[in-house]
C-alpha cells in the first residue's frame, strides 16, 4: 500500500476518481498504483507530485500491511 500517496489525496480532499480524471487514466488503474499492485510510468508520478506537491519518491513509498515497514523499491529508481 502506498501510504503517502493515499494519506496526500485524502488531505486535498481529492477523491480516486478525479485524480485518475487528472491523470487521464482509469479509476481502477490509479487504485491499483494507490494500493501498489501496480507501478505508473513516470509521466503519472510527475503529474503526482504536481498535484500534491510531495516529492515522488515519499508518494512511491510501499508500507507492508502486516508489519507497517517501509519497502524501498529500487525497481522505481532505476
Amino acid at each position: 500500500m502506498r501510504k503517502n500517496l493515499k494519506e496526500a489525496r485524502q488531505r486535498a480532499g481529492i477523491t480516486q476518481k478525479q485524480v485518475a480524471e487528472y491523470l487521464g487514466i482509469s479509476e481502477r488503474y490509479y487504485q491499483r498504483i494507490e494500493a501498489g499492485q501496480r507501478i505508473g510510468d513516470f509521466i503519472i508520478w510527475d503529474k503526482l507530485e504536481d498535484l500534491f506537491n510531495v516529492h515522488q519518491r515519499k508518494l512511491r513509498e510501499i508500507y507492508c500491511n502486516h508489519a507497517d515497514k517501509v519497502i524501498h523499491q529500487e525497481r522505481y529508481l532505476k
